[in-house]
């Protein structure tokens, strides 16, 4: 076994490897950009080397930088996590010129999946099902070929992956649009503009079987259902997958074992399928879609189910061990739920977001893998992921449960998450039934989006913690008790609230033309009924957490008003780059026009007008980076 490894990655992954590295008795050494010097994983870790500037060009990007601290730190492997280098074949090579183990496949094994269409071409050799479409190289008559493969059709990136550089196009008008968006996004992501035309199933659901290969031999460790997904980015994920046939089972597991062995894998590898779920499932009716020759984001809910881990599985093999496992002996134990906790704003189509992390609380019953801790800033640098919630139960229907409950359980404060989100899925009755194919979120988006509305008790509950947070809650009068007046308010819109102290730790709160009786002693109490919430306060304003999250801000009670800007100003919403400016100054414009378009996160979000108006100001143009809030369009004021 290794005496030391690096690990090429930050944030959850980076800890998750760490964790099981230090349980096998295996030394760490971390790597660190500029922004991630104070972070979690460069703390846990028992060395720490800095490679460069924020940007993941600058740091970790940059393999032979990566490749050097290792050499340098005494270690005899890397591990690249998932994301980054992790699926790149030069740096595969690079690691072992330079007389380092990779734990992962080799660089072969991950230029024959690196290319979505060559990939698909050597399954189909294997023969292992594809999606029928064009895979071809040539990147002429396009439009041709969908046309023969028939709408609806899916135009997707040949390199890369998370849904960037993907497009669903339903009429033969709207494919040239569909095409140059693609492409350019691919070209953006991945350095590659490339894109290959499948069939669009109709009913899809995606599930991948994880697999697991010594270099010639493969096993399959079952599989996950990952179909509840938005902009193809995967929101909860669970396995077994409901509703699977032992047939079905059975016959995807043998064909990503036939897909692993085709190419010599070597480690921890998904082979990813997409299911025409129209008929139930059926055995006759999965595809292949790509094999991340990586770990995957979502490996938890398989070692949930198998009792495995994955991780000392790749630093057994990696280190030149046989297969722990035969497929005879691996069996599926109840079922498991992964949800992945972000800090983005879901109400505002699901844009990434930043901020510190006043407060952060995970509970008990619930495996929580996380890179962030309490007082960590979310980068505008890297993907905005705060943790992913896993729990396990004898029945689907008990740890769906359970997620519910973890996710009732979970406290953030300091930047708006998908938290309200992810429980709105939990609790979605098809979904809970088993119900659920990867269109299910664009469909249902509205009400599952809807940001959750306090209640007068819950609102009650933040008055008395503004009324705290300014100091003067308790007193003594000889009169009559006193009222004071606090403000809380949430995006924006103030109310006012009148606390008045009754006796220590008892209060009258009136707001909205309600009332409420609130006692704060060891816990709360709000009109005679004891609650399970908790009241914190931060920089930020207070945070009420009772079922949901609920963030107040508390302006000073002499300025409650703020002014609306009426639609006429466009703001950057989070921080990015400025690809594209559609408008100039006296240009008019109708409510919903394409302004502008702005990359972050690699993913490009398109700016619209919210009312008609003439174009006052342009105060960005294409290739600006912009922090969130700046102005980029003004609109003249309304008549």
């Amino acid at each position: 076994m290794f005496r030391k490894i690096l690990i090429a990655n930050r944030g959850e992954i980076a800890c998750r490897v760490i964790e099981t590295a230090r349980a096998m008795g295996v030394r760490t050494v971390a790597v660190f950009s500029d922004a991630d010097a104070g972070a979690r994983h460069v703390e846990m870790a028992d060395a720490a080397v800095h490679i460069g500037g924020s940007k993941p060009v600058e740091s970790y990007l940059r393999g032979d930088v990566i490749i050097e601290a290792a050499k340098a730190a005494g270690a005899e492997a890397v591990h690249p996590g998932y994301g980054f280098l992790s699926e790149n074949p030069e740096f595969v090579e690079a690691c072992e010129a330079a007389g380092l183990v990779f734990i992962g496949p080799s660089a072969d094994a991950i230029r024959a999946m690196g290319l979505k269409d060559a990939a698909k071409a050597l399954m189909e050799k294997a023969g292992v099902p594809v999606v029928p479409g064009y895979h071809g190289a040539s990147q002429e008559g396009l439009a041709e070929r969908a046309a023969e493969i028939g709408y609806p059709v899916l135009i997707k990136a040949v390199a890369g992956g998370g849904g960037k550089g993907m497009r669903r196009v339903d009429r033969a008008e709207d494919f040239a649009d569909a095409l140059a968006s693609a492409q350019g996004e691919a070209a953006t992501a991945f350095g590659n503009d490339a894109v290959l035309i499948e069939k669009f199933v109709a009913t899809p659901r995606h599930i991948e079987v994880q697999v697991f290969g010594d270099g010639e031999k493969a096993v399959h460790l079952f599989e996950r259902d990952c179909s509840l997904q938005r902009r193809h980015q995967k929101v909860i994920e669970e396995a077994p997958a409901p509703g699977m046939t032992a047939e079905m089972r059975a016959a995807m597991g043998q064909a990503a074992v036939r897909a692993a062995e085709a190419i010599g894998y070597k480690g921890a590898g998904t082979v990813e399928f997409i299911v025409d779920a129209s008929d139930g499932l059926r055995a006759d009716r999965f595809y292949f879609m790509e094999m991340n020759t990586r770990l995957q984001v979502e490996h938890p809910v398989t070692e949930a189910i198998t009792g495995v881990d994955l991780v000392e599985w790749q630093l057994r093999v990696a280190a030149g061990e046989p297969l722990p496992m035969a497929q005879e002996d691996l069996a599926i134990d109840g079922h498991a739920f992964e949800a992945r906790l972000y800090a983005e704003d879901v109400p505002k189509g699901f844009l990434p977001a930043t901020g510190t992390l006043s407060h952060l609380k995970f509970p008990d019953g619930a495996r929580a893998d996380t890179g962030v801790r309490k007082g960590d800033d979310i980068s505008p640098w890297y993907d905005p992921m705060i943790a992913k919630l896993i729990v396990h139960g004898a029945t689907r229907e008990i740890a769906l449960a359970k997620l519910e409950r973890a996710l009732a359980g979970t406290q953030v404060a300091g930047s708006v998450t998908n938290l309200a989100f992810l429980r709105a899925l939990t609790t979605h009755g098809g979904f809970g039934r088993g119900k659920v194919d990867t269109g299910l979120i664009d469909r249902e988006v509205e009400d599952l989006a809807r940001a959750p509305v306090p209640c007068s008790r819950t609102r009650a509950l933040a008055a008395v913690g503004a009324a705290a947070r300014g100091g003067s809650l308790e007193g003594f009068t000889l009169w009559d008790p006193v009222p004071q007046s606090v403000v809380i308010a949430q995006d924006g819109e103030a109310e006012i609230a009148r606390v008045t102290t009754l006796a220590e730790g008892d209060y009258r709160v009136s707001l909205d033309g309600a009332e409420h009786e609130v006692r704060r002693g060891t816990g709360w109490t709000v009109d005679g009924a004891a609650i399970a919430a908790e009241v914190v306060q931060h920089a930020a304003g207070l945070s009420v957490f009772w079922g949901n999250n609920y963030h107040f801000e508390v302006p000073d009670p002499l300025d409650v008003e703020a002014e609306a800007a009426g639609g006429g100003r466009i703001e950057a919403p989070m921080p990015g780059l400025v690809k594209a400016v559609f408008v100039e100054a006296g240009a008019a414009v109708s409510a919903g026009d394409r302004l502008a378009v702005l990359e972050a996160m690699k993913m490009e979000h398109v700016l619209t007008a919210g009312r008609d108006g003439v174009v006052a100001e342009v105060l960005a143009e294409a290739g600006a980076q912009v922090e969130a809030g700046a102005p980029l369009i003004v609109l003249e004021d309304e008549a």
